[in-house]
């Protein structure tokens, strides 16, 4: 962990973690697979900035990181004959209309709703535009249509866990192809250019990055995809997370002050788990109270050294945010339950705090 990223070991190192990436994920052939700056958000950038501006594009956006990259794609980069499909928290975008003549951006599950597309039949296999997707927690714990996806990305510190600060940029043919035949007019900055001399950075899918990476990140992330190969792989982790999921299930099915944030029970995620708190007529307003009793239930739940970090973000209804993948014990979430309820009680006023 001392030794450069350019030296030969460093090197090495990045390599084996981008090659059992590819094993794990089974990417196929043809797809690259590089490290890049600034977590998933730029790997997202760098597909966004290199890739964009050659056709239309639809944005879908129903939580904060689609809403974020429809303002880049509108407002940073200026592309006129953009068009941003939105739904309300809680729900998906008409997947319909999106028209696969364009270039297409999404999240596949969305981190701050708890909202994810049921699975890739929506995708026109015989798309014009590229489909650019945000998977950053949805690797490893779904079975992703890799074939439909002509870019996706994701970050270390999300399903397998670890530090963040590193983004994983996959690209297919056609993403590639897009690169070494269209150039943007606006210029591209250092750390999202993938191109040099008009033709891909092949050394950027080599274990060769573009700034310097931590290495003892690597080396953590390296732990993490040993683990998963010793579990048993994606379907291992899949099956872990959708098991997780289904212990907040039955309690949510029990329990009166709180339902999920996702309407739709086939598009609530299994990573990131979003519940809304309702009110005392069960209808769930987003109004103050509920508000103020989500912030007092975190606050007693890591004072107590329960949980930590369990608010909802903050533009989403009133609720909390529970992480329900792979490396999440499941008897850690059977003994948090009747501590949510505990904290509801107390953040109520209905049992001394």
């Amino acid at each position: 962990m001392g030794r450069s990223h350019r030296s030969a070991p460093g090197a090495a190192k990045l390599r084996e973690a981008l090659e059992r990436s590819r094993a794990l994920l089974a990417l196929p052939d043809g797809y690259r697979i590089a490290v890049v700056p600034a977590s998933d958000t730029g790997a997202v950038e760098a597909a966004l900035w290199s890739l964009l501006g050659a056709r239309a594009v639809d944005v879908l956006a129903w939580e904060s990181f689609g809403q974020g990259w429809a303002v880049d794609v509108v407002e940073q980069l200026g592309i006129e004959n953009a068009r941003v499909l939105e739904a309300e928290y809680g729900r998906l975008p008409d997947l319909g209309r999106v028209d696969f003549e364009c270039d297409v951006v999404f999240t596949w599950n969305g981190t701050t709703s708890g909202v994810r597309v049921p699975d890739g039949d929506w995708i026109a296999r015989d798309r014009s535009g590229l489909t650019i997707c945000d998977a950053t927690s949805a690797a490893f714990a779904t079975d992703l249509p890799w074939s439909k996806l002509d870019v996706a990305t994701y970050s270390w510190q999300k399903v397998l866990g670890g530090e963040a600060a590193h983004g994983i940029l996959i690209l297919g043919p056609r993403a590639v192809e897009r690169l070494e035949s269209y150039s943007p007019r606006w210029p591209v900055p250092k750390v999202f250019r993938l191109t040099k001399g008009g033709r891909l950075n092949e050394s950027l899918f080599e274990g060769f990055t573009i700034n310097t990476p931590s290495m003892l990140a690597v080396e953590d992330y390296l732990d993490a995809l040993l683990w998963a190969e010793s579990v048993g792989g994606v379907p291992a982790l899949i099956r872990m997370a959708d098991r997780n999921l289904g212990i907040l299930q039955a309690w949510v099915d029990r329990t009166s002050w709180v339902d999920f944030l996702a309407v739709d029970p086939a598009t609530r995620s299994n990573t990131s788990v979003c519940l809304r708190i309702r009110d005392a007529e069960g209808a769930g307003r987003d109004d103050a109270e509920p508000k103020g009793r989500a912030s007092a239930m975190a606050g007693l739940l890591e004072t107590e050294g329960v949980a930590y970090d369990v608010a909802s973000y903050r533009d989403a209804p009133a609720g909390l945010r529970i992480w329900t993948g792979p490396t999440v014990e499941l008897q850690d979430l059977e003994a948090l339950l009747p501590w949510l309820d505990w904290a509801y009680e107390a953040a109520s006023n209905e049992v001394p705090a």
